[in-house]
């Protein structure tokens, strides 16, 4: 335990617990006297951070094993096969295990293994990664989860799958004519999305964000109320357990989808900047590992959990002020849920016991692009 506490990123640390006091802080006063999402994540936080200490002491050079690897990625995949059998169907989609006292959410931790399973791909293959193959096999691995959960269907994390590949491809060396391949095979593959794949409710959703106030009291009202909470929020905020959008439940899942608007309307302009601040500290700490050193399998990792911190925020606060169609993904470190933090702090963990086993003397060579 010693050994992790001095191979812990305090800076990180620091930086997460004001978003996770943040999230708390939202669900109690807008509980309205029930405490039931504050108390069972307060659980979920004081869980995650004992598993990001004890992933910290692990080394984690086993990874590089790529048998072991593909047997995690395997075992994710299926979890995500068995959503179609033994899958708890919650607003319309079978995302979770129903283990009685607490569910799983497969893709939460598909998404580090994701990671993991890309980062040694692409490590093996720094040099010979401008080669149109590797971009297609590497998008085989992405393909297969990300196809899964978009029949639970869950078109956020199939989303989030999809950004992860693309980012890790990016930062791998891609070259420039075949970023123009993988955008036109994106395009292709939304286009029969689009037309053979996504539920009308999904197709409701990107259309409402076209023209979002076609249907306020319909497929737009999420979004509405949304924009609605984080403009009434104004500079400094209507103040903690005044934010009447939520506290009436005009504003819906304030305390999943929504907490960014539930939070901006209670703390306004100002508060929302110190989120910034905070949610920035966090994903460039994480990137520190990728400019210290280390084999190009620890920087392609830290690169990608950068990669899927980022994205979700992003979507999420897009979704949330209106300029992007609401898809389900969660804010990270303050949404509530289990399942998502419990996979971001075993990320952390894994880049931590990592940090702790670079050798400054002993690095593979440069990624080159």
């Amino acid at each position: 335990m010693l050994a992790a506490l001095r191979k812990t990123d305090y800076t990180l640390v620091l930086s997460l617990i004001p978003l996770l006091v943040a999230g708390l802080i939202t669900m109690k006063t807008l509980g309205g006297g029930n405490d039931y999402f504050f108390d069972r994540q307060l659980i979920w936080v004081v869980a995650s951070f004992a598993i990001f200490l004890l992933a910290g002491m692990v080394d984690w050079s086993f990874l590089k094993n790529g048998a072991i690897l593909f047997s995690f990625y395997l075992l994710g995949v299926v979890g995500l096969a068995t959503l179609f059998i033994l899958g708890k169907t919650v607003k319309g989609a079978a995302s979770w295990i129903d283990f009685s006292f607490f569910s799983l959410e497969p893709a939460e931790p598909m998404k580090i293994i994701l990671i993991l399973v890309l980062a040694k791909y692409f490590a093996r293959r720094h040099v010979a990664i401008a080669h149109v193959k590797h971009i297609l096999v590497s998008g085989v691995y992405a393909l297969l989860p990300a196809t899964l959960v978009l029949f639970q269907p869950d078109l956020g994390s199939a989303v989030i799958f999809a950004f992860i590949w693309l980012g890790m491809v990016l930062v791998s060396g891609i070259s420039k004519k075949h970023l123009f391949f993988v955008f036109l095979v994106s395009l292709l593959i939304f286009l029969i999305g689009w037309q053979f794949v996504l539920q009308p409710y999904q197709k409701a959703r990107i259309m409402t964000f076209i023209h979002p106030l076609a249907d306020v009291r319909g497929a737009g009202y999420n979004a509405y109320q949304s924009m609605l909470a984080v403009g009434s929020g104004q500079i400094l905020g209507k103040g903690i357990g005044f934010g009447t959008q939520s506290r009436l439940s005009f504003l819906p899942e304030h305390e999943t989808d929504f907490i960014f608007a539930a939070f901006a309307e209670e703390w306004g302009f100002v508060g929302v900047l110190f989120l910034f601040l905070f949610f920035g500290i966090v994903v460039w700490r994480v990137l520190k590992i990728s400019f210290i050193g280390g084999s190009n399998f620890e920087r392609l990792f830290s690169m990608g959990l950068a990669i899927l911190i980022f994205t979700q925020i992003f979507i999420n606060i897009g979704m949330n002020i209106g300029l992007l169609p609401i898809t389900g993904i969660t804010l990270p470190f303050m949404s509530y849920g289990g399942s998502a933090l419990f996979s971001l702090f075993i990320g952390l963990g894994i880049l931590t016991g990592m940090a702790g086993s670079v050798r400054m003397y002993d690095r593979e060579p440069h990624i080159v692009g």
